[in-house]
């Protein structure tokens, strides 16, 4: 057999014939279980303060990855901010977010709001009874706009604490909520910035109600309580941690040392009470460490210059800075490189006195954070360096400001311990060093001959009539479904129709941080060709990405110095109210969008709006196409696919996320090529049923029927992490999508040749996948004996169970599984 032929011997069928009894299964892990521990101490219990505290660097504040932290107690885990991606990082580094008490958020602005969507789905699908989210007052309606497609969320409490609500505290810290209001809320003058550094938040309102008509029928337009002069600071600051008893001096001073006589004298040396035992009075400091002090510190963000004044100015700030309220051992400045270079900034931050540790997080920190897309993207470019290009990084665009304070700028796992000793930690940053991805590769068994043979077969082969057109260019930017996982991103693809007309189809939840590592500083140009989204359907991973598409293409316009325009985006109308509702509460999106609603665009619908009319004579236009149409396909209520066909004839077609479905076969006839989901592996077809997806098989077959030229599959459910199950049904005609792999027509005879290659690089994960199957179809014959137990005589079952046995081992999957 292929590569697996000379894997470590770790198969199913090897194991089985060791000697012994089988090793009992491993309880299943309780996420929640520190919150039993938690109920078990009661009401009553009050910890001594926390011995370890750190803070970590989650996202450094780039621009693919804006900025987060995550901060760690043995009783507690917090996080400021939850842009898009954090919660993929937090997965990827091993950050638990089923810890998560409290969720801190300093600004209603997509940049740190953009994961919070996910992260609450995510939350809910763990358990977690409740989450506290702390911030402006927009929080509660941001969260009633969620519901607008995640529907109910049941079974969690997820609680709001506004700005103006007292301090907050628990068994680690007291938390003090600052608003901060620019000095543009005055009515004072802003300073102003070149285009070039036209930054996402300052879209302006007269441009909205410009724009704001092109948005169909049902969205009115109303700034509501939306407030962008307001972001809320947090001063943090740590309970008093008590001293430790110090067991071999109490014994030398002739203390009861190992009676229930000790207990209370423990007590009252650790609140710094003298203690008076056989006469002797006994001073604390005696037979007890110092108590480590209330440390504190402070996470501020600072958009513009416009706030630089108020920070500077306000009073309780000023308390921390004369240290009446306690030593400040770090403040974590969320703030541009031309604020961190203003003078007055500068002076605020040296009144926090030499001993304050400060930490920058802004675009300027440049640092990878998806460590595994960029190992897993290496491995694949030496397959093929064309279809698989290497990632590329963000350069900091702004320079470097001067500092006269201790000053360290973010990384991503960078951490800051407070307790038990203030120091910065290193050891757990990310090094990205291809050499050693490439020699990872070269070592696994038969990957070099494979790819030599590929190579070898693709040269001998006949050669092309012609040169075929470098587009459409279609890159998959997101390959897997549900939620953003470290090497699959949730659903996007871009089609490059030419050097200077692009679409997305579908938007998941960090499609820009997609962009941005696979174009590197060339992001923005792409943005500036980009000219229509399709949004499948209203499941927030597939459309959660949109607006910080809607907000970097109009940074990337003002920075190219074309003018600004709306972008078309064609979706289901139930995407309007979410827009409306952020655009109401948070930030200004509404004139970002020309919508098209996806049931315009079915075939026979009569369209009775002549501004939709237009609006689909402008695509057509804009994006060189004969056709855009649409179909509704077996997923959710209102989910769509849909088929573009080009002046030049070619025909794509996308599925979004449907089971197999005739209407979808009928618009795609003779399609060039066809990208349909293949969530589940085949022999779960009924799971796929359950959840309204397809197998590998299933949209094998409908590509078939369909006799498209091509079919790629995608959407692939995270269980099949790096690769799917490879199908009997795999040929000449299909591949697999990975996450930034790059295709034209002209690839198609080579992508199935990359098979060979891609199964002895994923050698051992495709080897667990089958033991898993095969382990699954053992319980499915063990269930099938037992109903027939059940319902026939027992000296039936022995006959039975040797032909249910005999019956798997003849199955495809368990002879795979034998050969290697």
């Amino acid at each position: 057999m292929w590569a697996l032929g000379c894997w470590p011997l770790r198969s199913a069928g090897r194991r089985a014939m060791s000697q012994g009894p089988a090793r009992r299964p491993r309880p299943p892990k309780d996420p929640l279980r520190h919150l039993r521990a938690r109920e078990k101490r009661g009401p009553a219990w009050e910890p001594g303060g926390p011995n370890t505290v750190h803070l970590q660097v989650v996202a450094a504040g780039g621009r693919d990855a804006g900025a987060a932290l995550y901060v760690f107690s043995e009783y507690n885990r917090y996080l400021f901010n939850c842009g898009e991606g954090v919660q993929r990082l937090m997965q990827e580094h091993k950050l638990k977010v089923s810890r998560l008490d409290n969720i801190f958020l300093t600004r209603m602005h997509w940049s740190n709001v953009g994961g919070l969507c996910g992260m609450i789905l995510t939350l809910k699908e763990t358990g977690l009874p409740k989450c506290v989210l702390s911030g402006p007052p927009q929080l509660e309606k941001y969260l009633e706009a969620i519901k607008i497609f995640s529907g109910p969320l049941k079974g969690i409490d997820l609680a709001v604490r506004p700005h103006s609500a007292p301090e907050y505290k628990d068994e680690t810290m007291t938390v003090f909520q600052i608003p901060i209001y620019s000095e543009q809320r005055c009515g004072k003058h802003q300073p102003s910035q070149s285009p070039g550094r036209l930054s996402p938040e300052q879209s302006s309102d007269s441009e909205s109600t410009e724009n704001e008509q092109h948005l169909p029928d049902g969205v009115s337009q109303r700034k509501g309580g939306r407030d962008p002069s307001l972001v809320v600071a947090f001063v943090c600051k740590l309970h008093l941690k008590k001293g430790n008893f110090l067991v071999l001096r109490a014994k030398e001073l002739g203390l009861p040392v190992g009676t229930a006589a000790i207990a209370p004298i423990i007590a009252a040396v650790k609140d710094g009470k003298s203690v008076t035992y056989e006469g002797k009075e006994i001073l604390p400091e005696e037979i007890c460490t110092p108590p480590d002090p209330s440390l504190a510190f402070v996470v501020v963000e600072c958009p513009d210059e416009g706030f630089i004044l108020p920070i500077s100015e306000n009073a309780t700030f000023q308390r921390y800075q004369g240290q009446a309220d306690g030593p400040v051992a770090l403040v974590v400045h969320i703030a541009p490189e031309r604020v961190l270079a203003d003078s007055r900034y500068q002076q605020w931050m040296e009144r926090f006195g030499p001993d304050t540790q400060h930490l920058i997080l802004n675009e300027n920190c440049t640092s990878v954070h998806n460590l595994r897309s960029h190992k897993i993207q290496t491995q694949l470019n030496l397959i093929h360096p064309d279809i698989f290009p290497v990632l590329a990084s963000l350069r900091c665009q702004e320079e470097s400001a001067p500092f006269k304070v201790p000053i360290v700028r973010g990384e991503c796992l960078l951490k800051y311990q407070l307790r038990p000793r203030r120091e910065w930690q290193r050891d757990a940053l990310i090094t990205c060093n291809p050499d050693e991805f490439i020699a990872e590769a070269l070592e696994m068994p038969n990957f070099q001959e494979s790819v030599q043979e590929y190579r070898k077969t693709a040269q001998d082969g006949p050669a092309p009539a012609e040169k075929k057109s470098q587009y459409p260019e279609i890159i998959f930017l997101g390959t897997g479904s549900a939620i953003p996982m470290k090497i699959r991103n949730v659903s996007s693809t871009l089609i490059n129709i030419s050097s200077d007309k692009s679409l997305l189809l579908d938007c998941g939840e960090g499609t820009f941080g997609q962009l941005c590592r696979h174009y590197g500083d060339r992001v923005d140009r792409v943005l500036g060709t980009l000219a229509a989204v399709f949004v499948s359907h209203l499941h927030a991973d597939h459309h959660t990405g949109l607006l910080n598409i809607l907000l970097q293409r109009e940074r990337a316009l003002a920075s190219l110095g074309k003018p600004f325009h709306p972008l078309l985006v064609v979706a289901p109308t139930q995407l309007k109210p979410w827009l409306q509702q952020y655009h109401n509460q948070c930030q200004p999106i509404l004139h970002h969008v020309c919508m098209i609603p996806a049931k315009c665009l079915q075939k026979g619908t009569e369209v009775s709006s002549s501004e939709v009319e237009r609006l689909i004579s402008l695509l057509l236009e804009t994006c060189d196409l004969e056709e855009f149409q649409t179909c509704l396909v077996r997923h959710c209520k209102h989910a769509f696919g849909c088929a573009l066909v080009h002046t030049s004839g070619w025909k794509l077609v996308y599925s979004g996320d449907t089971m197999p479905c005739e209407t979808l076969v009928q618009m795609g006839k003779d399609a060039t090529l066809l990208i349909h989901e293949a969530t589940l592996e085949d022999g779960l077809e009924e799971e796929a049923m359950e959840k309204t997806h397809s197998t590998t098989s299933q949209a094998i077959g409908v590509g078939m029927r369909m006799k498209a030229k091509f079919i790629m599959l995608n959407h692939f459910s995270q269980r099949y992490a790096k690769i799917p199950l490879f199908s009997p049904d795999f040929n000449e005609k299909v591949g697999i999508a990975f996450d930034h792999m790059k295709i034209c027509f002209g690839d198609f005879p080579t992508v199935p040749k990359l098979t060979a290659p891609l199964k002895a690089l994923f050698a051992g994960d495709i080897e667990e996948m089958q033991e898993r199957r095969e382990k699954r179809e053992l319980r499915l014959v063990r269930a099938a004996l037992l109903s027939r137990k059940q319902a026939g005589s027992p000296e039936d079952s022995e006959p039975q169970q040797k032909r249910a046995h005999a019956e798997a081992s003849q199955s495809p999957q368990s002879k795979k599984v034998r050969a290697k």
